[in-house]
């Protein structure tokens, strides 16, 4: 069984994550296979639409296939990981600048990478079982896949509490938070997909009302919270929040790991200031460039997939214990090793 399937059909190229068991976890062969589809159908007369799916019911894509990366940053070699994130946030860039409609169909889950294949295009639908979520800072990452920029561009401070907590969006959330477009029923996807195929026309989605939103409801006491420049600044603010918003956050920023969730601030506050893609994979690349080798990437992995103790052992005990210049370590710009936008031309 191959990882993924590439095909035309009809009036549309499409593309199917082929990892069921797997959650559909993106690997590194099936970034590159998919830049190399999108580059071949962008000039293709016959191909009016993209079309990305996943097989299975439980996941459009759960995120990256990191354990390689474990394996490699354990033994000392980090540019594995280095070499991976490149390719796969030029594909992402891609996905987003695609002069050629791209539906996406996010059930299940859809977390981490899956969120750069997902959620960049320019049709993305929802449905009953949709959980949409950048959880990284809980392995000792920072929301990235060009994540950063739809959580800078996420109503009032709701990018923060999102990046910062890595709290699971429904499909009413995703919408609301400008990680999804239309909200249809699944039992309704096959006809769609077959209509978009046919007529090769995103036209033809018809959305259903979008089902309310829980953090629409949690909007000011989110905007109280999570206004901060820092995360000192932030935890700060929650110590006089009672409000289900903080009481939530609180349980999952305690987890996480400091240092990402500090670098995290920064980096959407950075991204806030200037919205584009390539200015967010820049600013997130400057982290996960460092992460496995000067952060705490490897000792969240362990702790979340290896070893699946839940019991990282952080480099910081909590938010107090990360400095300003650690901080500025971690983002700064990365010289001849930052990304080279001239790849994608």
């Amino acid at each position: 069984m191959t990882d993924i399937i590439i095909r035309k059909a009809g009036k549309a190229g499409h593309i199917t994550l082929n990892r069921p068991k797997a959650l559909n976890a993106l690997t590194w062969d099936m970034c590159l296979a998919i830049e190399g589809a999108l580059d071949e159908w962008r000039d293709d007369p016959d191909v009016a639409l993209i079309l990305i799916d996943g097989a299975g019911e439980r996941a459009f894509c759960s995120g990256g296939d990191i354990a390689e990366m474990y394996a490699t940053a354990v033994r000392g070699d980090y540019d594995y990981g280095q070499r991976f994130w490149r390719d796969e946030y030029r594909l992402n860039a891609n996905i987003y600048n695609y002069a050629k409609p791209i539906v996406t169909f996010l059930q299940g889950f859809t977390m981490g990478g899956g969120v750069g294949v997902g959620c960049h295009g320019s049709h993305r639908i929802v449905c009953e079982s949709s959980r949409i979520a950048m959880p990284e800072c809980s392995i000792g990452l920072v929301p990235d896949v060009g994540g950063s920029l739809i959580l800078a561009r996420a109503p009032g401070h709701c990018g923060e509490f999102l990046g910062l907590s890595g709290d699971r969006m429904d499909a009413g959330d995703a919408i609301y938070a400008g990680f999804a477009d239309s909200f249809i029923p699944e039992a309704e996807w096959p006809a769609l997909k077959t209509a978009l195929i046919d007529r090769g026309d995103p036209a033809v989605i018809t959305p259903h009302p979008a089902p309310i939103s829980r953090l629409a409801g949690w909007q000011s006491e989110i905007d109280t919270a999570f206004a901060g420049a820092t995360l000192r600044d932030i935890y700060s603010a929650m110590s006089t929040g009672v409000g289900p918003a903080v009481t939530h956050a609180h349980k999952l920023l305690d987890r996480n790991a400091p240092l990402a969730m500090s670098v995290a601030t920064q980096i959407i506050h950075n991204v806030r200031d200037n919205q584009c893609i390539e200015n967010a994979l820049d600013q997130e690349f400057r982290y996960t460039y460092r992460c496995a080798e000067q952060g705490d990437f490897i000792e969240g992995i362990r702790s979340a997939i290896i070893d699946r103790d839940r019991n990282p052992a952080w480099k910081h005990k909590n938010w107090a214990d990360v400095s300003a210049s650690e901080v500025a370590q971690m983002t700064a710009p990365l010289g001849k090793d930052a990304l080279q936008w001239e790849e994608t031309s």
